[in-house]
């Protein structure tokens, strides 16, 4: 139908004016932020072939990416859902670098599904990586790295949720679950469907004490407390479970002190990428927002592919999003200049001039109605006494 050939499809959207100039200068500052803390800009390309674009993501990615054929070479291409993956092959493969390495981006992804309700399928994904660096130390820089972000944005009343997928990955492996019943496992603990949980880890026949654990992870959330109480509520749950509660605890510690006041809620069962994450995982969010602001983790499995598997934590954002849940300040631009459509001597110096003192100069066109010349113009040039000086319209 030809009166509809204007429709985007849906969850593509665009920016106009003038908030496509305020939300630049929020991208511009916002790569500023980070040059300063030491990251270094990449633009990794739209698309990429599959396999390269889903490394170290398991099935995460796969139903997000959109897939095409390249008529060169016959191999299937994905149009990048996620800019993290291309960041780890650029620090793997293309710079190689043998201490820590700090990369951030900016840029579209476009997602075959949208995430929530009129959730955006073409996201400008903002974000930051850090390379190298095995330490919580690397997550604590890259947490308030994030807090920093959406401060930039103008958010407020931001409150974090801080888990870590070694938790419940120290338990499935001990139960030593079939794949099949490790996914139907973690979907009922991602809903927090704590009686199906029950009926599922029955069935299984897993012994009392760590069907009490798996279990009850899905009701270990909230404040402080849940870190003191967890330690005895999972007490004999083996190496890898203590050693992710103490790496929890040892964090909320730092962060506390980097960031004091900042509301944390802790949640145990909290597996948001767990094919993709290795470590501590973390969001942002807003009262009111059901969807983060901005989501992180560790990563450290994500450059095998490439033959570099090096420690990797990082966060990312929507950009748009960002800027339309901030409470930035408007700055308010001079007034443009308009210069009138001729062609006389000096008028294309001052125009020029002007221009290259960051004015704003509209050059009219002949035949152009007054009302579109002037649009936006508080000024004009006028030629006196020789001189074409800026008046008042």
């Amino acid at each position: 139908m030809a009166h509809e050939h204007w429709l985007l499809p849906e969850g593509i959207d665009e920016t106009l004016p003038p908030e496509a100039r305020a939300q630049e200068a929020l991208r511009r500052e916002l790569l500023d932020l980070y040059h300063r803390w030491g990251y270094d800009l990449v633009f990794p390309p739209f698309i990429e072939y599959l396999d390269s674009l889903l490394s170290g993501t398991g099935s995460d990615l796969e139903l997000q990416t959109f897939k095409i054929t390249d008529q060169i070479t016959g191999r299937t291409l994905g149009i990048r859902a996620d800019i993290t993956p291309q960041a780890a092959r650029i620090d793997a493969h293309k710079l190689r670098h043998g201490g820590t390495t700090r990369l951030c981006y900016l840029g579209t992804v476009l997602k075959a599904r949208g995430e929530g309700m009129a959730a955006s399928r073409s996201p400008l994904q903002i974000g930051a990586e850090l390379y190298g660096h095995g330490g919580v130390e690397a997550e604590l820089e890259i947490l308030t790295l994030m807090l920093e972000t959406l401060e930039r944005a103008g958010i407020g009343g931001i409150h974090l949720d801080l888990g870590h997928v070694g938790i419940y990955r120290g338990l499935a492996q001990r139960a030593g679950l079939a794949p099949a019943d490790e996914q139907a496992l973690f979907g009922a603990l991602q809903r927090k469907a704590v009686p199906e949980l029950q009926q599922l880890v029955d069935g299984f026949g897993l012994e009392r004490a760590l069907g009490r654990m798996l279990v009850g992870l899905a009701e270990m959330s909230g404040g402080r407390e849940v870190l003191e109480q967890a330690p005895v509520q999972l007490a004999g749950a083996g190496e890898e479970v203590v050693a992710a509660l103490t790496r929890l605890r040892r964090l909320a510690d730092l962060l506390a002190q980097r960031v004091p006041g900042i509301p944390v809620h802790y949640d145990l069962a909290e597996l948001r990428g767990y094919h993709y994450h290795t470590g501590v995982v973390f969001a942002a969010f807003v009262p009111g927002q059901g969807q983060e602001l901005a989501r992180g983790g560790r990563y450290d499995a994500i450059g095998r592919l490439f033959g570099r598997a090096r420690p990797a934590c990082g966060f990312s954002a929507d950009l748009k999003q960002l800027f339309r849940l901030g409470r930035r300040e408007a700055v308010a631009d001079e007034p443009a200049v308009l210069a009138p459509p001729v062609q006389e001597p000096g008028l294309e110096e001052k125009v020029a001039w002007l221009r290259s003192r960051g004015r704003r100069v509209v050059q009219a066109l002949s035949g152009e109605p007054d009302e579109t010349r002037a649009s936006g113009c508080g000024e004009k040039l006028a030629k006196q006494g020789g001189e074409w000086v800026v008046v008042p319209i």
